[in-house]
């Protein structure tokens, strides 16, 4: 189906996107006026062809300051008389990959996405970085569509666990594990690429870090997030 995008050009909308488009209003609790938006932000990379439809990536780089300042504004709101150090903190954890890729996962995106064929079959739909990536998408469109108010209303009803379960300000797994290092006299942890996969619109690295005659290994999209990730299972295994 041919549609006008956003910006002016005349696009290609898969029929796949299509049928998705109304469960994935159903997930945002917002009717579309403009369901290209949506199909876009549901399009992944691999499914782009020449002169067809356009990726989610333009949307997601608009959903990440969405949700950046929905975050922001809710933070101040919950925690009044905590500072900015501490704001920061929680707003890095709650707006990480991790938490977003869960999210996506828990409200049903992974069956909506549109990937092409091979990438389909490597299992593309389940990796964090494109289910953070989606989710950050649609909350382009839904704001692109609607405003602020139903952005707003779907990251306070999809992020309200995320939120609640931190009592205290979180710290990332790097800052954590290089205080452990740091307070029992052990050298700094070392991280190093062990190898790094895929096709470059979707990546996939494994890192490892050393620390304490230990080491732990992280899987991700990126290599800052699979360096955290590496933090993380090298904290659990020393606490263990």
């Amino acid at each position: 189906m041919a549609v006008r995008d956003p910006l002016g050009a005349a696009v290609h909308r898969d029929p796949l996107t299509d049928a998705a488009i109304p469960d994935a209003e159903a997930i945002l609790r917002h009717r579309f006026r403009r369901p290209e938006l949506l199909a876009e932000a549901l399009t992944h990379r691999s499914a782009v062809q020449a002169g067809g439809a356009l990726s989610n990536e333009r949307l997601e780089f608009v959903g990440d300051r969405v949700l950046g300042l929905v975050m922001a504004e809710w933070l101040a709101e919950r925690f009044p008389a905590e500072p900015e150090g501490y704001l920061g903190r929680r707003l890095a954890h709650l707006v990480s990959q991790p938490v977003l890729a869960e999210i996506a996962e828990r409200t049903g995106f992974p069956a909506l996405l549109t990937v092409g064929a091979g990438e389909s079959r490597s299992g593309v739909r389940r990796r964090a970085s494109v289910l953070a990536d989606a989710m950050e998408a649609a909350l382009g469109a839904l704001f692109l569509d609607g405003g602020l108010a139903p952005a707003r209303d779907f990251v306070r009803r999809s992020f309200a666990d995320a939120m609640q379960t931190q009592a205290d300000p979180p710290k990332d797994a790097k800052t954590a594990l290089q205080e452990w290092a740091q307070a029992r006299g052990h050298d700094l942890p070392s991280y190093h690429v062990e190898t790094r996969a895929g096709p470059s619109h979707a990546p996939e690295f494994v890192i490892a870090v050393s620390a304490a005659g230990q080491t732990g290994q992280g899987r991700a999209g990126s290599k800052r997030a699979a360096e955290q990730a590496a933090a993380k299972d090298l904290l659990d295994r020393l606490a263990r």
